[in-house]
Protein backbone atom coordinates (compact mmCIF):
# COMPACT_ATOMS: atom_id res chain seq x y z
CA UNK A 1 0.00 0.00 0.00
CA UNK A 2 1.47 3.34 -0.88
CA UNK A 3 1.10 5.80 1.98
CA UNK A 4 1.43 9.53 2.04
CA UNK A 5 3.46 11.74 3.28
CA UNK A 6 4.42 15.27 3.93
CA UNK A 7 8.11 16.44 3.52
CA UNK A 8 9.35 19.93 4.37
CA UNK A 9 12.04 20.25 1.93
CA UNK A 10 14.60 23.05 2.34
CA UNK A 11 16.32 24.27 -0.81
CA UNK A 12 18.83 26.19 -0.03
CA UNK A 13 19.62 30.17 -0.31
CA UNK A 14 19.35 30.66 -3.78
CA UNK A 15 22.48 29.08 -5.74
CA UNK A 16 21.03 26.42 -7.39
CA UNK A 17 24.07 24.21 -6.97
CA UNK A 18 23.33 24.52 -2.80
CA UNK A 19 20.88 21.73 -3.30
CA UNK A 20 20.80 18.66 -0.89
CA UNK A 21 20.61 15.28 -2.62
CA UNK A 22 18.18 14.48 -0.21
CA UNK A 23 16.17 17.38 -1.42
CA UNK A 24 16.38 16.48 -5.08
CA UNK A 25 15.72 12.69 -4.36
CA UNK A 26 12.68 14.02 -2.38
CA UNK A 27 11.23 16.54 -5.19
CA UNK A 28 11.73 14.06 -7.73
CA UNK A 29 9.46 10.96 -5.72
CA UNK A 30 7.15 13.30 -4.69
CA UNK A 31 3.64 13.30 -6.64
CA UNK A 32 2.40 16.95 -5.68
CA UNK A 33 4.96 20.10 -4.89
CA UNK A 34 3.56 22.91 -3.22
CA UNK A 35 5.39 26.11 -3.20
CA UNK A 36 4.84 29.57 -1.66
CA UNK A 37 4.24 32.34 -3.60
CA UNK A 38 4.08 35.97 -2.24
CA UNK A 39 1.36 38.18 -2.48
CA UNK A 40 3.57 39.84 -5.39
CA UNK A 41 3.58 36.66 -7.64
CA UNK A 42 7.26 36.05 -6.43
CA UNK A 43 8.26 32.49 -6.15
CA UNK A 44 11.63 32.29 -5.53
CA UNK A 45 11.76 29.02 -3.55
CA UNK A 46 10.21 27.46 -7.40
CA UNK A 47 13.11 29.59 -8.95
CA UNK A 48 15.38 27.36 -7.49
CA UNK A 49 14.47 23.93 -8.62
CA UNK A 50 11.89 24.67 -11.53
CA UNK A 51 14.36 22.79 -13.78
CA UNK A 52 13.42 19.81 -11.75
CA UNK A 53 9.86 20.12 -11.57
CA UNK A 54 9.23 18.92 -14.87
CA UNK A 55 5.43 17.33 -14.96
CA UNK A 56 5.06 17.79 -11.49
CA UNK A 57 1.48 18.61 -9.93
CA UNK A 58 2.79 22.18 -8.86
CA UNK A 59 0.15 24.25 -6.60
CA UNK A 60 1.01 27.72 -5.50
CA UNK A 61 0.24 29.04 -1.40
CA UNK A 62 -0.27 31.82 -0.23
CA UNK A 63 0.05 33.54 3.08
CA UNK A 64 -1.70 37.10 3.79
CA UNK A 65 0.64 39.42 4.88
CA UNK A 66 -0.23 40.25 8.41
CA UNK A 67 0.70 39.67 12.01
CA UNK A 68 -2.74 38.50 13.61
CA UNK A 69 -1.77 35.23 14.33
CA UNK A 70 -5.69 34.07 14.42
CA UNK A 71 -5.61 34.96 10.68
CA UNK A 72 -2.26 33.16 9.55
CA UNK A 73 -3.33 29.86 11.67
CA UNK A 74 -6.67 30.12 10.01
CA UNK A 75 -4.75 30.01 6.20
CA UNK A 76 -2.38 27.33 7.61
CA UNK A 77 -5.50 24.97 8.64
CA UNK A 78 -7.03 25.76 5.25
CA UNK A 79 -3.65 24.79 3.23
CA UNK A 80 -3.34 21.77 6.29
CA UNK A 81 -6.66 20.65 4.86
CA UNK A 82 -5.89 20.38 1.06
CA UNK A 83 -2.23 18.26 2.08
CA UNK A 84 -4.06 15.93 4.22
CA UNK A 85 -6.82 15.05 1.55
CA UNK A 86 -3.45 14.13 -0.60
CA UNK A 87 -1.87 12.20 2.17
CA UNK A 88 -5.27 10.20 2.46
CA UNK A 89 -4.85 9.15 -1.42
CA UNK A 90 -1.67 7.80 -0.81
CA UNK A 91 -0.01 11.02 -2.25
CA UNK A 92 3.53 12.46 -1.27
CA UNK A 93 3.76 15.93 -1.02
CA UNK A 94 6.70 18.07 -1.18
CA UNK A 95 6.31 21.77 0.26
CA UNK A 96 9.68 23.45 -0.85
CA UNK A 97 10.80 26.32 1.22
CA UNK A 98 13.85 28.74 1.01
CA UNK A 99 16.78 27.87 3.18
CA UNK A 100 15.70 25.68 5.85
CA UNK A 101 12.64 24.92 6.74
CA UNK A 102 13.11 25.28 10.45
CA UNK A 103 14.38 29.01 9.98
CA UNK A 104 12.00 31.63 10.00
CA UNK A 105 9.62 29.33 7.58
CA UNK A 106 6.14 29.90 7.34
CA UNK A 107 6.51 25.78 6.87
CA UNK A 108 6.80 24.62 10.32
CA UNK A 109 3.24 26.01 11.11
CA UNK A 110 1.74 23.55 8.58
CA UNK A 111 4.12 20.55 9.94
CA UNK A 112 3.14 20.92 13.19
CA UNK A 113 -0.75 20.77 12.32
CA UNK A 114 -0.16 17.58 9.49
CA UNK A 115 1.30 16.19 12.44
CA UNK A 116 -0.60 16.70 14.98
CA UNK A 117 -3.76 15.25 13.14
CA UNK A 118 -1.40 11.97 12.95
CA UNK A 119 0.03 12.22 9.66
CA UNK A 120 3.31 10.82 8.60
CA UNK A 121 5.60 14.35 8.17
CA UNK A 122 9.40 14.51 7.73
CA UNK A 123 12.21 17.86 7.17
CA UNK A 124 14.53 17.50 4.79
CA UNK A 125 17.37 20.41 6.02
CA UNK A 126 18.49 22.38 3.60
CA UNK A 127 21.77 25.48 3.43
CA UNK A 128 20.84 28.46 5.45
CA UNK A 129 21.37 31.81 4.00
CA UNK A 130 23.58 33.12 6.70
CA UNK A 131 25.64 29.67 6.28
CA UNK A 132 26.23 30.50 2.45
CA UNK A 133 26.47 34.08 3.35
CA UNK A 134 29.66 33.25 5.18
CA UNK A 135 30.77 31.29 2.76
CA UNK A 136 30.81 33.69 -0.29
CA UNK A 137 32.60 36.16 2.28
CA UNK A 138 35.26 33.41 3.02
CA UNK A 139 34.77 34.18 6.85
CA UNK A 140 34.33 32.70 10.03
CA UNK A 141 30.87 32.46 11.94
CA UNK A 142 32.30 31.06 15.15
CA UNK A 143 35.00 29.76 16.40
CA UNK A 144 36.60 27.98 19.62
CA UNK A 145 34.07 29.27 22.11
CA UNK A 146 32.58 31.93 20.27
CA UNK A 147 29.10 32.38 20.43
CA UNK A 148 26.54 32.48 17.27
CA UNK A 149 23.47 34.60 17.80
CA UNK A 150 20.79 35.19 14.71
CA UNK A 151 18.34 37.85 15.71
CA UNK A 152 15.35 38.49 13.29
CA UNK A 153 15.88 42.63 12.34
CA UNK A 154 12.71 43.26 13.17
CA UNK A 155 13.08 41.70 17.05
CA UNK A 156 12.26 44.63 19.70
CA UNK A 157 15.17 44.16 21.24
CA UNK A 158 17.38 44.26 18.29
CA UNK A 159 20.24 46.65 20.16
CA UNK A 160 20.50 44.30 23.15
CA UNK A 161 20.96 41.34 20.47
CA UNK A 162 23.29 43.20 18.54
CA UNK A 163 25.52 43.89 21.58
CA UNK A 164 25.56 40.36 22.51
CA UNK A 165 29.42 39.04 22.70
CA UNK A 166 30.39 36.65 19.65
CA UNK A 167 29.13 36.63 16.26
CA UNK A 168 25.41 38.46 15.35
CA UNK A 169 23.65 37.32 12.33
CA UNK A 170 20.43 39.53 11.86
CA UNK A 171 17.77 37.95 9.00
CA UNK A 172 15.52 39.25 7.02
CA UNK A 173 16.65 43.10 7.15
CA UNK A 174 14.28 44.58 4.58
CA UNK A 175 12.28 47.26 5.85
CA UNK A 176 14.62 47.47 9.30
CA UNK A 177 17.58 47.96 7.45
CA UNK A 178 18.13 51.87 7.93
CA UNK A 179 16.80 51.76 11.78
CA UNK A 180 19.71 48.76 12.10
CA UNK A 181 21.97 50.49 10.08
CA UNK A 182 21.82 53.13 12.80
CA UNK A 183 21.67 51.35 15.66
CA UNK A 184 25.56 49.60 14.86
CA UNK A 185 26.66 53.22 13.89
CA UNK A 186 25.11 54.28 17.31
CA UNK A 187 26.65 51.42 19.09
CA UNK A 188 30.19 51.94 17.26
CA UNK A 189 29.82 48.68 15.31
CA UNK A 190 29.48 49.45 11.71
CA UNK A 191 32.88 48.86 10.68
CA UNK A 192 32.52 45.50 12.05
CA UNK A 193 29.21 44.64 10.10
CA UNK A 194 28.49 42.92 6.80
CA UNK A 195 25.43 42.68 4.54
CA UNK A 196 24.51 40.15 1.86
CA UNK A 197 21.50 40.72 0.00
CA UNK A 198 20.08 37.77 -2.17
CA UNK A 199 22.82 36.16 -1.36
CA UNK A 200 23.65 32.90 -4.63
CA UNK A 201 21.13 34.63 -6.55
CA UNK A 202 21.69 36.29 -10.11
CA UNK A 203 21.32 39.80 -8.53
CA UNK A 204 23.28 39.19 -5.20
CA UNK A 205 24.91 41.92 -3.67
CA UNK A 206 27.57 42.77 -1.08
CA UNK A 207 27.58 45.83 1.25
CA UNK A 208 30.87 45.98 2.93
CA UNK A 209 30.19 49.11 4.38
CA UNK A 210 26.34 50.37 5.71
CA UNK A 211 26.50 53.90 4.98
CA UNK A 212 26.07 53.06 1.53
CA UNK A 213 22.46 51.97 1.65
CA UNK A 214 19.77 54.11 1.22
CA UNK A 215 16.58 52.93 1.02
CA UNK A 216 15.50 49.28 2.48
CA UNK A 217 16.73 46.10 0.55
CA UNK A 218 15.16 42.66 -0.29
CA UNK A 219 13.39 40.83 2.20
CA UNK A 220 16.81 38.25 1.45
CA UNK A 221 19.13 40.23 3.22
CA UNK A 222 21.21 39.16 6.07
CA UNK A 223 24.02 41.30 8.01
CA UNK A 224 26.89 39.49 9.74
CA UNK A 225 28.24 41.58 12.75
CA UNK A 226 31.33 40.27 14.04
CA UNK A 227 33.46 40.84 17.50
CA UNK A 228 36.32 40.66 15.55
CA UNK A 229 38.76 43.63 14.05
CA UNK A 230 38.93 41.88 10.53
CA UNK A 231 37.14 38.82 8.50
CA UNK A 232 37.64 37.42 5.27
CA UNK A 233 38.60 39.85 2.77
CA UNK A 234 36.25 42.50 4.19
Amino acid sequence: MNHGKLYGVGVGPGDKELITLKALRVLKEADIVMIPVTKNGGRTAYDIVAEYLEGKTVIETKSPMTKDYAKLRENYEKIAEEVEKYIQDGKKVAFITIGDPTIYSTYMQLHEIVKNHGFETEIIPGVTSFCAAAAELGMSLCERDEVLTVIPSNYKDVRDGINRSGTKVLMKANSAILEVRDILKAEGKLDQAVMIEKCGMNDQKIYRDLNELEEQTSYFSTIIVTDRDSEGDK
